[in-house]
């Protein structure tokens, strides 16, 4: 039977009470699914952190992040205790959530750099300034990732670490995986050095996103593409992979940019869910919002 799916390349920017937000068009097309790649737009923190800045990590007052928090739960009507958050730590490890019950200890710190999960009514996210939110999806088995990839994840391939997860664990065909590769840092603006250019050498196809700079020591590196050819290596059609071509560094009246801003800035969320009908049971956010950090 032909798997194979065809699909326009498209990123659209919408907007739901204050929040403005970007679709993939491919993800879109899953009923089962709601997903954003979010703006810096529609919060209330300010200056560097305006406004819609969801860390509570970076120096923005704590009560501003909870009220875009709440923003977000209530444009997407998502309850706030439905998001879960990753402690971010620039590694290739992923977690993967237990369809059913607690799926963490209470307190546990989560340093993972993707998550995975069949679970309903569940957002995953993945917070952002300038490293690549990815979503893979597989539309058949209903099975979702949400992946942070940084320079050093991306590095580290983990991009392709989820995808061979998804096709050892649960069995997932290539064609049946859809991947949206959001707003990101572009070749434009991620200058690096021949120590971390070295990096990426050991890449299949390296040459398609590492480029010598002209300069001495000096490199630069196309993230979003890179991580676009570890999906492709991992069998995945390149017509079932859609890239936003958005730059988060040229584009700072959009989005936050930690290269762009010089380190000081706040982080933008990238969700996405398994819609359910009975919305599963979650742990309870704690007096000091451990899952939202």
């Amino acid at each position: 039977m032909e798997r194979q799916i065809k699909v326009k390349n498209m990123f659209r920017r919408t907007k739901k009470h204050s929040i403005e937000y970007y679709e993939s068009s491919f993800l879109s097309g899953c009923d089962f699914l709601t997903h954003a790649f979010c703006t810096r737009l529609g919060g209330v923190s300010e200056d560097d952190y305006a406004s819609l800045n969801i860390s509570f990590l970076e120096g923005d007052e704590e009560s501003k992040v909870l009220q875009n928090w709440g923003r977000l739960a209530m444009a997407f009507a998502i309850p706030l205790e439905n998001f879960l958050t990753l402690n971010q730590v620039h590694g290739d490890d992923i977690f993967v959530i237990k369809p059913y019950g607690d799926y963490f200890p209470s307190g546990e710190t989560l340093n993972y750099d993707a998550i995975v999960t069949t679970r309903q009514n569940l957002a995953i996210c993945i917070k952002t300034a300038d490293c690549v939110p990815v979503f893979i999806v597989d539309r058949v088995k209903k099975i979702i990732a949400a992946v942070h990839a940084g320079w050093k994840g991306t590095a580290l391939e983990i991009s392709a670490t989820v995808v061979r997860l998804l096709q050892e664990k649960y069995h997932s065909h290539p064609q049946d995986i859809l991947a949206a590769i959001g707003p990101a840092i572009g070749l434009c603006c991620f200058e690096v050095n021949s120590d971390a250019a070295e990096k990426f050498h050991k890449q299949k196809n390296y040459e398609t996103f590492l480029f010598p700079e002209g300069k001495p020591d000096k490199w630069i590196v196309d993230l979003p593409e890179a991580n676009r050819r570890q999906l492709i290596n991992c069998g995945i059609p390149e017509e079932n992979i859609d890239l936003s071509h958005l730059c988060t560094s040229c584009r700072q009246d959009l989005f936050f940019s930690y290269r762009g801003s010089g380190g000081i800035t706040g982080r933008q969320l990238n969700f996405m869910m398994i819609k359910g009908e009975t919305p599963c049971r979650v742990l309870t956010i704690g007096d000091e919002y451990p899952r939202l950090q």
